[in-house]
């Protein structure tokens, strides 16, 4: 699959490559995303070319993990990462940080319903799971300004640092962007307690 750009009110949403990788870099030497996402770290610069000169690449190429840098519409001020992993056919992870500089905009939540109904209506994804360490709460914040409805917690979902930690869990359906759905959605019923 070639790298799709996308367009937002405030934002251009790219594949990231070698040009990218000092601004990358940079934004990544913020403690807060070292210690909220599963990147490594420390975070070296040979981990941010592998990332834009390989794995964004790559993960376009099969179609396997669509990453898009998040920049202001002149395309150079980088505000965020965001990631779609597939994980079926029908379903996608979404995954997100913003840099320090631009936190408290909204960017992120704009570039995450952005690329969800792109996911929705250009690859037939059905479901688009979020997940993201307990405790996390600014990506639940982002998450849930953006619709994602929480599910719950999982244990020993997340492997951050060589440790084992908990994850929340939540998920955006076509349904909650009034768009149609591949196959027919029955939820569950309540049972009375």
């Amino acid at each position: 699959m070639e790298p799709v750009t996308l367009t937002t009110d405030r934002l251009l949403m790219r594949a990231v490559g070698p040009k990218d990788t000092h601004a990358v870099y940079e934004a990544v030497q913020d403690p807060d995303i070292q210690r909220w996402t599963t990147i490594p770290s420390p975070y070296l610069r040979e981990h941010a070319h592998s990332f834009t000169e390989q794995l964004v690449p790559d993960g376009w190429k099969y179609g396997s993990m669509l990453t898009w840098g998040l920049f202001l519409p002149e395309g150079e001020d980088l505000v965020g990462m965001l990631g779609l992993t597939m994980r079926s056919m029908s379903e996608a992870e979404i995954g997100f940080w913003g840099t320090r500089e631009h936190r408290g905009n909204g960017y992120v939540t704009e570039a995450v319903l952005a690329a969800s109904r792109w996911a929705f209506v250009d690859l037939s994804i059905d479901r688009v799971e979020w997940r993201a360490e307990v405790g996390n709460r600014t990506s639940r914040a982002v998450a849930e300004r953006a619709g994602f409805t929480p599910e719950g917690t999982l244990r020993s979902a997340i492997v951050n640092q060589g440790v084992r930690r908990d994850c929340w869990v939540g998920s955006l359906l076509p349904s909650d962007l009034a768009l149609p759905s591949t196959a027919p959605y029955l939820p569950a019923r309540s049972r009375p307690a």
